[in-house]
């Protein structure tokens, strides 16, 4: 019987990018704006990733530029994303995974040395990524999981997307027709078909195996 494969989308997700971002916001324009300011980086980004031709170094740099940061705090929220911390839960539930046999694999928004920095941070091997910059593509668009499909060669009977965001990732698997369970952090509501739903990935490697079954 052909692998499981795991796929997840980084920030959101494994990453806690949104407690990354707004710690850089409250730095550079005050703890009092700093959730207006992340609310509002949220709508600039997708813009900005659109034609898929910026690194995302640069969406990064040019978003703090339309927040109206200074030529020196342009840079900030690049310069911090290697640190940004995985979520607490993460490590252990991919773990378990890796330990029941699942390969994993993450389709990223975001450049090369940003996601090996931070797979260093979630401290386990990853079997194959994706990353925007080198395809020149931004998800929603289908082509991260096309390449991912292309590369591996993995039997979408026996795969699962796994990720937080609805506009970047369960929306485009639905589209594909792609089993997708939804890691939703913010206790959220919609519409969307997925294959399952979770607060977080602690009863991930559960869920999965519920979804596609044991190792043959």
């Amino acid at each position: 019987m052909s692998e499981r494969w795991a796929t997840f989308d980084c920030y959101g997700t494994l990453i806690d990018w949104n407690r990354g971002i707004r710690r850089v916001l409250a730095r550079a324009f005050g703890e009092a704006h700093a959730d207006d300011k992340l609310l509002h980086y949220h709508e600039i980004e997708p813009q900005l990733q659109h034609d898929g031709r910026r690194r995302y170094r640069e969406v990064l740099m040019e978003a703090m530029r339309l927040l109206h940061a200074s030529d020196s705090q342009a840079s900030w929220l690049a310069d911090s994303l290697p640190e940004w911390p995985p979520f607490p839960e993460v490590r252990g539930a991919l773990d378990s995974l890796r330990a029941h046999g699942w390969k994993l694999g993450i389709l990223s928004n975001t450049d090369r040395d940003f996601l090996d920095a931070s797979i260093r941070q979630i401290g386990l091997p990853i079997d194959a990524s994706i990353v925007a910059s080198e395809i020149g593509s931004y998800k929603p668009a289908h082509k991260h999981w096309q390449e991912f499909f292309a590369r591996t060669r993995a039997d979408r009977a026996r795969h699962v997307h796994v990720a937080a965001s609805l506009f970047h990732d369960i929306a485009p698997a639905a589209d594909l027709g792609l089993r997708a369970v939804w890691i939703n952090r913010l206790g959220e509501q919609s519409p969307l078909p997925r294959a399952g739903e979770l607060p977080d990935l602690r009863a991930l490697p559960g869920t999965l195996v519920d979804l596609i079954g044991p190792t043959a």
